[in-house]
């Protein structure tokens, strides 16, 4: 090939490659030509029936873009409300900023001003088109929901949205005078947003329009640093008419449930924040569900409600929404019982938690402290509360600890091959010395309730999201010192505060071993309880170890205090004592000196049925 033919090739591909470049068609005529060829095809009969439904949406589409609309698209129920464009209103006061959709009258997004994400990002509860909020309507041969509809906001209304609060209307039209309007109204301040669903002049058009059955969606988003902690606290609540508040399982990836009862409020419960939908005068019929989409890491859980509303006289159904924190007090402030979103635990763990720590907490809170210096002083007052049964439970274990001798002894003599004989000559030397030997542990099984209701108080603390303390910058969350890829059981970090927990209670149980004189298996059991608190609170909040932290530290300094009130000698020397009195026969017996006398005769009749 010589030059010149190899130019002249070069600038035929040139203009070629320009012509295609320059002469291609735009997006808009290739969809105008799209749309030629479809309705060509529908005349032709070229398109089947089961295609009808694409047909019908790309008509939706072109008349949305061209407002070019199908004649029997309009005469349809709600035709006119079946196409539109998408626009926003936005209504807010100080703690809220709710973005209104006109398709659906729905709420499409709700801000929380004075909080942030984890990553300092605006905190919105949900938005997109992921959310439904949505009336079941059947009308003529029809089935509809007004979440699919386009709703037209009100003059007024717009011009109210751009102040901080006031009331918006978006109305859904049937014709001028039948229409279901959704009236929002918000306050200057407060969490809580009103609605009233009302319908206008439908009755002969809706079927069954006495009952609204509503449909509630929505997926909730991330807020929190760990998505795995957080969907252990995210679920759907409800309380019934006998105000019982129940929930959804928290762990199971997915629940259904229909309410056997008339339900007050339901709410999609997140860790820190929650979105209740409040209906005053009751919900007939609720079907709830919740699912986890574990690939989904940037939402939480995705919720659902469908509630049978029943409405007024005059067409109306008033609700009421609260977006906000899970904070306890001001959940109580609202009323209905929204407090129990917060969950303090069960039986009497919620009892010591809600009336006991929960009222201290917020006594120290009003000081203004740092919530590390508060937890400090909190676990010092409950310590000092505690420490008559520690006293108790450090001498019980300090008398076991001089009978060892006098009980080694016995062993020798009996041997370990009549465990039965064995156990009743332990039996009789407690007697004689006064002794419990059950008096160090019952002190402790007391103190364990307190142990595990911090264990769900401290989780559920919403004070402490995003507050820091030393090096935790947050003490609602894990403090990773150490970060590595997934290992079973313990995840993907190391906690630095609950390492240092898991130290402190090896070296208690090293300690307390030597104060109980513990031999054997008993010596070592101790020591696989901190491992496993190392892998159960290693993702558990900061705050949570720090407790148990300063506990095991606090524990420490009471046994060396207690140490130097307690002398081995005098305890030796009393026990003595003891032994040298008689039995008093007239001396009632307490309900342990019964039960072992009572344990000993019924030994001792099996013995002598074998012999």
């Amino acid at each position: 090939m010589d030059k010149n033919t190899f130019t002249g090739l070069f600038l035929i591909m040139v203009i070629m490659g320009a012509s295609i470049y320059f002469m291609k068609p735009s997006e808009a005529d290739i969809k105008k030509e799209q749309l030629t060829v479809h309705q060509d095809s529908i005349k032709k009969g070229l398109i089947k029936a089961e295609n009808a439904a694409a047909t019908a949406a790309i008509k939706t589409d072109t008349a949305k873009k061209t407002g070019v609309v199908d004649s029997a698209v309009l005469k349809s129920p709600f035709g006119a409300a079946t196409v539109g464009t998408e626009q926003f209103v936005t209504i807010g006061n100080k703690e809220l900023s709710l973005k209104l959709s006109t398709k659906g009258g729905r709420i499409f997004s709700a801000e929380l001003k004075n909080y942030k994400t984890f990553d300092k990002k605006p905190l919105i509860l949900f938005d997109g088109n992921d959310n439904k909020f949505g009336i079941t309507l059947k009308a003529g041969d029809k089935n509809l929901n007004t979440n699919d509809l386009y709703f037209t906001p009100s003059a007024t209304s717009l011009q109210v949205a751009e102040q901080d609060s006031g009331s918006v209307t978006m109305r859904l039209s049937y014709s001028p005078t039948q229409y279901i309007d959704y009236i929002y109204t918000l306050k200057g301040t407060g969490f809580k947003l009103g609605l009233t669903i009302k319908s206008t002049g439908l009755d002969q058009v809706v079927a069954n329009s006495s009952v609204y059955n509503l449909n509630w969606a929505a997926s909730l988003h991330k807020q929190e640093k760990d998505i795995a902690q957080e969907r252990q606290y995210t679920t759907v609540y409800f309380k019934n008419t006998d105000n019982e508040v129940d929930y959804l399982s928290e762990t199971k990836d997915e629940q259904k449930v229909i309410a056997d009862k008339k339900v007050q409020w339901v709410a999609f419960k997140q860790h820190f924040f929650s979105n209740v939908l409040i209906v005053k005068d009751g919900i007939g019929k609720s079907d709830l569900a919740v699912a986890t989409d574990v690939a989904d890491t940037s939402n939480v859980k995705q919720m659902k409600a469908d509630l049978t509303l029943t409405r007024k006289a005059d067409g109306s159904v008033p609700l009421e929404f609260y977006f906000g924190p899970n904070r306890f007090n001001t959940l109580k402030a609202q009323g209905n019982d929204l407090q129990k979103l917060v969950n303090l635990g069960w039986g009497p763990l919620k009892y010591i938690n809600q009336f006991a720590v929960l009222p201290l907490f917020n006594f120290l809170n009003k000081f203004n402290w740092n919530y590390g210096i508060i937890i400090l002083i909190l676990t010092i007052v409950l310590k000092v509360v505690l420490a008559p049964l520690t006293y108790k439970s450090y001498l019980s274990m300090a008398k076991m600890r001089v009978l060892k001798p006098e009980m080694d002894e016995i062993k020798g003599k009996v041997g370990e091959d009549n465990p039965t004989l064995l156990q009743q000559e332990y039996l009789k030397l407690y007697k004689k010395a006064g002794v419990n030997p059950l008096g160090g542990c019952l002190p402790l099984l007391i103190q364990m309730p307190i142990v595990i209701a911090f264990f769900r108080f401290f989780p559920s603390l919403f004070e402490l999201r995003g507050e820091s303390f030393l090096w935790m910058h947050d003490l609602s969350t894990y403090d990773a010192v150490i970060t590595f890829a997934k290992i079973p059981f313990i995840g993907s970090h190391i906690s630095l505060m609950c390492l240092l927990m898991t130290i402190s209670t090896l070296i208690y149980t090293y300690f307390n071993n030597q104060i109980s004189g513990a031999t054997g298996q008993m010596k070592y059991i101790g020591y696989i309880t901190p491992i496993i608190f190392l892998a159960t609170l290693n993702s558990y909040p900061s705050g949570l170890n720090y407790y148990y932290f300063l506990a095991n530290m606090l524990t420490f300094l009471q046994q060396y205090i207690i140490k130097f009130m307690v002398d081995d000698k005098k305890i030796h020397a009393q026990i003595q004592e003891n032994k040298k009195k008689p039995d008093d026969p007239k001396k009632k017996k307490t309900g342990f000196g019964a039960k072992l006398e009572e344990m000993m005769r019924q030994q001792q009749q099996v013995q002598a049925k074998k012999k």
